[in-house]
């Protein structure tokens, strides 16, 4: 396995690959690696000849009072990881390389941005479209690799190549959850013991609504409100969020005829977890 650190090493390593008629699988993170992104790995292994993770924290997509400094970064133990489940190029640049210091080039997928966590990260999906379509550019993969856990990102990733006619295959794949249902993230590190405990409720609340609609309940207000009552059992929990919307535009529905995606975001004292599920009828 290797550890390419510069742009043009990366962008040399791909089109080498290209021209021995190689595909190229990516998974983009940014690091503090778990079983979520290996699962991605695991995929992008079975379906091309190369797979490339890219580990960068990428400083445009935090806010100004968001946790970029303690982010949690180890990239001797991510590289472990890497290795066993058959990463064969890990690409690590750091910030400087990635934006220079007269960086002025953004990209924003409009509307899609604006809802969910982006009305209260403002910004932070313009900088996630920005690093994505850049690290496209750069490693210039065949097909990318996402989480269903990051829903709203996963929507706006696959618009953006779509309206920007960038030649890569977009797969979304299941969320991965630890025994108990919470799913996995990163940020789980900085849960305390307690916390942990009542970070579960994140998930219950999202069978709760699943077996509402299940059972015939269409209403997104009755079923928000009942998810609501359920989280605020728990000290630790700040809902922020909870949203019924369409899967596809992220526009709420007034009534359940269709698939739905509920989507919540709850601080866990000081940490802020986000899950989701499509649902049925």
């Amino acid at each position: 396995m290797k550890i390419i650190r510069s742009i043009k090493g990366m962008s040399s390593f791909s089109q080498t690959q290209h021209t021995r008629g190689k595909t190229i699988g990516f998974v983009a993170t940014m690091g503090a690696l778990h079983q979520g992104h290996l699962s991605l790995v695991h995929k992008a292994h079975k379906d091309n000849d190369i797979v490339v993770v890219s580990i960068f924290v990428n400083p445009i997509q935090f806010g100004p009072k968001e946790d970029y400094r303690r982010y949690p970064r180890n990239l001797k133990r991510d590289a472990q990881l890497c290795e066993k489940v058959g990463t064969d190029v890990i690409f690590y640049p750091d910030a400087r390389q990635m934006y220079s210091t007269n960086y002025k080039t953004c990209v924003e997928v409009c509307d899609l941005s604006d809802v969910l966590c982006g009305k209260f990260r403002p910004g932070h999906f313009k900088g996630v479209a920005t690093v994505v379509t850049k690290l496209f550019n750069i490693v210039r993969p065949d097909i990318a690799y996402f989480g269903r856990k990051d829903a709203q990102q996963a929507i706006i990733i696959k618009k953006m190549v779509e309206d920007l006619n960038i030649p890569i295959r977009i797969k979304v794949m299941p969320t991965v959850r630890e025994k108990d249902g919470l799913a996995m993230s990163s940020r789980n590190a900085y849960l305390n013991k307690e916390e942990r405990q009542d970070a579960l409720v994140l998930y219950q609340a999202l069978i709760l609504a699943k077996n509402l609609i299940q059972h015939g309940n269409t209403s997104p207000s009755d079923i928000i409100r009942k998810m609501r009552g359920l989280i605020n059992k728990k000290k630790s929990a700040c809902i922020q969020y909870i949203s019924v919307v369409n899967p596809e535009d992220l526009q709420p529905v007034d009534k359940i005829r269709d698939r739905v995606l509920i989507a919540l975001s709850v601080w866990i004292g000081k940490t802020r977890l986000i899950d989701n599920m499509v649902i049925g009828p």
